[in-house]
């Protein structure tokens, strides 16, 4: 899997509907190879982001847990952490 894509169930605060596009997007250029398609494939590509961002909102709005909602900034804590442990050196702060 890519790793840009980003796992978004069970956070608080919950996934935005502009959290969903971007990943939808990021899986779009990955199954495609375009980063940005062709004006020939632009609606293809444009038509196939927003349904896949539509069946995400789905999904995500469907599934259940019995787990606490992850925070955030504690998943990016660990994240960062992860990065100074495989690369060695503090990475830029993520906006």
């Amino acid at each position: 899997m890519c790793r840009n894509i980003k796992m978004l169930f069970n956070f608080d605060p919950p996934v935005t509907d502009a959290e969903i596009r971007a990943v939808s997007l990021q899986f779009g250029r990955k199954i495609s190879g375009f980063n940005k398609p062709s004006k020939a494939n632009e609606a293809a590509f444009l038509s196939a982001i927003e349904s896949v961002t539509a069946i995400s909102a789905q999904l995500l709005g469907s599934l259940e847990t019995n787990a606490p909602a992850r925070n955030r900034d504690e998943e990016a804590a660990k994240a960062k952490a992860r990065n100074v442990e495989r690369f060695g050196a503090d990475p830029a702060p993520v906006q």
